[in-house]
């Protein structure tokens, strides 16, 4: 499991920690059944508050990512593609919406949004 914090964004460490678990579980890399670090573990290697890294796998659990067996650790949960899929949804709608508003205050037209969403959609194809 790779997580890489960046000082100097807005986001929290711990919701950096939850983002990129939940990205790494929804596009494969992490599946079910899988091992995550112990708190203790990941706190030393990325350098943080165990605290920080407890607060982090709370929440996963809680939004029903991962479960924690007591004397075993904590797993990856199977997860239900349309759950996935859905929640997926809801994170592009939410960028979408803030690119949205960027364009509105620069005075991008829709026309010029197209263009860019599909030049961008059709690039990232390619990769």
């Amino acid at each position: 499991m790779d997580i890489i914090l960046k000082n100097a964004s807005d986001e929290p460490i711990y919701q950096q920690i939850v983002s990129q678990v939940k990205s790494q579980i929804m596009d494969g890399t992490l599946s079910a059944g899988d091992a995550l670090p112990s708190m203790r573990t990941l706190a030393s290697q990325l350098r943080i508050s165990v605290i920080t890294t407890k607060r982090a796998y709370e929440d996963l659990e809680r939004d029903g990512y991962i479960e924690n067996f007591a004397g075993k650790g904590c797993f990856v949960k199977r997860q239900n593609t349309d759950f996935l899929r859905e929640e997926t949804a809801r994170q592009v709608e939410e960028m979408l919406g803030k690119a949205c508003d960027k364009a509105r205050l620069c005075g991008l037209t829709l026309d010029e949004m197209k263009e860019m969403l599909e030049i961008m959609y059709e690039g990232n194809e390619n990769d």
